[in-house]
């Protein structure tokens, strides 16, 4: 399939559901306006979250370890499931402590996801908001950026904030494209 034919195929399919891109985007800005609203809050909701993940994933890590006992890689296994299951329980019980620990990851997140909504933003060129797409892969890597570098005076609040900024920037940048896709 020829660039031209599948960037037909890609606009075709967004004008077709603008609704879910404006649906996605309306919750993205409602997400980031109480981020905002609550920058603390929000920080230690991203670090409970995030501990609840990683305590699951070491339970199931743990199970999978003793389900395959007889491989050779039980005990590498077992180790993985305990060490994530002790960071998951350790932010759990001190999530203030844990979200100095996942302010870096989320500079980290933050700088990949900027890099891949740059790239996305220049794939869908030349479709109307294509713009708006590339603009919030700039923002999130300036956010990471400033994440990254404040990190860990800010984390109180720099966690919640940023997040919020960036999920209104992306969320406005759905609607741009929903509206643009809803006009052709």
């Amino acid at each position: 399939m020829t660039d031209a034919a599948m960037t037909l195929n890609s606009a075709d399919n967004i004008r077709k559901h603008w609704g879910w891109f404006l649906a996605l985007g309306i919750i993205f800005v409602i997400g980031g306006i109480f981020a905002i609203a609550s920058p603390f809050v929000a920080g230690l909701a991203v670090t409970v979250v995030f501990a609840i993940v990683l305590v699951w994933l070491g339970i199931m890590q743990i199970v999978q370890a003793f389900s395959t006992k007889s491989w050779g890689g039980f005990i590498w296994q077992l180790i993985i499931g305990l060490v994530l299951l002790a960071g998951g329980a350790s932010m759990w019980f001190r999530p203030v402590v844990g979200a100095v620990t996942l302010t870096i990851l989320l500079a980290a997140v933050f700088l990949a996801k900027g890099i891949f909504q740059v790239i996305l933003g220049f794939q869908m060129r030349p479709q109307r908001g294509w713009g708006w797409m590339l603009t919030a892969g700039i923002l999130a890597i300036f956010v990471g950026l400033i994440i990254w570098a404040s990190w860990p005076v800010s984390t109180a609040w720099a966690i919640g904030t940023l997040t919020g900024i960036s999920l209104i920037f992306t969320g406005w940048s759905y609607i741009m494209i929903s509206m643009a896709a809803r006009e052709t």
